[in-house]
C-alpha cells in the first residue's frame, strides 16, 4: 500500500552566519497521523518548523506540504496549513465569539456565526464566548488560540508548544481536539517540552539532534530500541553508591540519582535480567531495600538515553538563533 505523506521534506538545510541549524534534515510524515517533533534545546526544532511554514526560505533542499512545493508554491501551502505558537493570536479586546468570528470572515466562510460557536463548544468556551478575551485565564486563550486555529479545517496543523502552562483539564480538551482533527484526516507536527503528551498523541517521533532527525519511529518502537527501565529505592541514602554499583554491574548503563525519593536507576538491553534477580543481588550486596521495579522506559527515559547517546563529543553546541 502505497503511503501518502502530508510534509516530505529531503536535506533540508539552514544556516544563520556561521551557524548551522540545519544540517540536511529528512521528515516524512504520514497524512492523518500526528508527528512529534521532539530534541533538546538549540538542536534545529523551531528552525525547522519555521521552514515548514514559509517563514523561512531553505538554504538547500527540498519539502513538499499537503502536495505543494515548500519553495515553488508557498502560497499554496500557506492555504493548506494553521499554526499554533507560542503566543496567542487572538484580540484581547474583542469577546472570544467576536474573535472566532473574526478569523472565519477572513477566510471567507459561510456562516462564520454558527462555525464560531461549534468551536467554542468544543473548546469548553461556551460560558466565556461573550466575555473579552482579556478576562481570560492563560488556559483559556490557549483554547481560544487553537480554535481560532482550527475555523478553516487545514491539511496541516502546526503546534508548537500548544499546553505549555495549561492546568491538566484545558491540557486534556487540547488533547481530545488532537485526536479528533486526526481521526477527521488533519495532519499534525507538534513540538512539546512534555514528553507526556507525545506519548500521548504522537503516532510518529521525530528526535532531531544538530540540525538532522536522529532517530525516528513510534513511541512503542523507541522504548524497545532504548531497553529496560531499572530502579531501586533503598533506605538510606548513604547506601544508593552501593546500589548503583549493582545496578551498574547488572545492567551496564549510567545509573541516574533521585535524593528525594533514595532511588537509583538505570537502563538495561539485557531482557533477561528480571525483577526477582535485581532483588536478590541487591539483597546479596546488602543494600535495605524498600521498592525495586523492571519496567519498560517511559518517553523521558528515552529522551535522556537517546540524546546523551548523540551528545558532541567534543563539548560544542549547535545553538540555534532565536529567529
Amino acid at each position: 500500500m502505497t503511503t501518502t505523506y502530508a510534509v516530505l521534506s529531503e536535506g533540508l538545510e539552514k544556516r544563520f552566519g556561521a551557524v548551522r541549524a540545519l544540517r540536511g534534515l529528512d521528515l516524512a510524515v504520514a497524512q492523518g497521523t500526528v508527528c512529534g517533533i521532539l530534541g533538546p534545546n538549540g538542536a534545529g526544532k523551531t528552525t525547522a518548523v519555521r521552514l515548514l511554514t514559509t517563514l523561512l526560505r531553505p538554504d538547500a533542499g527540498s519539502a513538499r506540504i499537503a502536495g505543494h512545493d515548500l519553495v515553488r508554491e508557498g502560497a499554496a501551502v500557506r492555504r493548506e496549513i494553521a499554526v499554533t505558537g507560542q503566543q496567542t493570536s487572538v484580540d484581547g479586546d474583542l469577546t472570544g465569539r467576536q474573535n472566532l468570528r473574526l478569523f472565519a470572515r477572513l477566510h471567507r466562510m459561510r456562516g462564520p456565526a454558527e462555525r464560531a460557536g461549534e468551536l467554542l463548544d468544543r473548546f469548553g468556551l461556551t460560558e466565556a464566548a461573550d466575555r473579552a478575551v482579556s478576562t481570560y485565564s492563560g488556559g483559556m486563550r490557549r483554547r481560544l488560540d487553537l480554535a481560532a486555529s482550527l475555523v478553516r479545517r487545514p491539511e496541516v496543523l502546526f503546534l508548537d508548544e500548544p499546553t505549555t502552562g495549561l492546568d491538566p483539564a484545558s491540557r486534556t480538551l487540547i488533547w481530545d481536539a488532537v485526536r479528533a482533527l486526526t481521526a477527521d484526516g488533519t495532519t499534525v507536527l507538534l513540538t512539546t517540552q512534555y514528553l507526556e503528551e507525545a506519548d500521548q498523541l504522537a503516532d510518529d517521533i521525530a528526535l532531531v539532534d544538530r540540525g538532522r532527525v536522529a532517530h525516528t519511529g513510534s513511541p512503542a518502537e523507541l522504548k524497545a530500541v532504548v531497553g529496560t527501565y531499572v530502579e531501586a529505592v533503598v533506605a538510606d541514602a548513604d547506601v544508593m553508591v552501593r546500589a548503583a554499583g549493582v545496578l551498574d554491574r547488572l545492567t551496564g548503563g549510567q545509573p541516574s540519582f533521585d535524593p528525594a525519593r533514595n532511588a537509583v536507576g538505570a537502563i538495561t538491553r539485557d531482557r533477561t535480567l528480571t525483577l526477582p534477580r535485581l532483588v536478590r543481588e541487591l539483597d546479596a550486596a546488602g543494600v535495605p531495600l524498600l521498592d525495586a521495579s523492571v519496567r519498560p522506559p517511559t518517553l523521558d527515559d528515552v529522551f535522556l538515553q537517546l540524546t546523551e547517546d548523540l551528545a558532541d563529543p567534543t563539548g560544542h553546541e549547535n545553538k540555534e538563533p532565536a529567529v
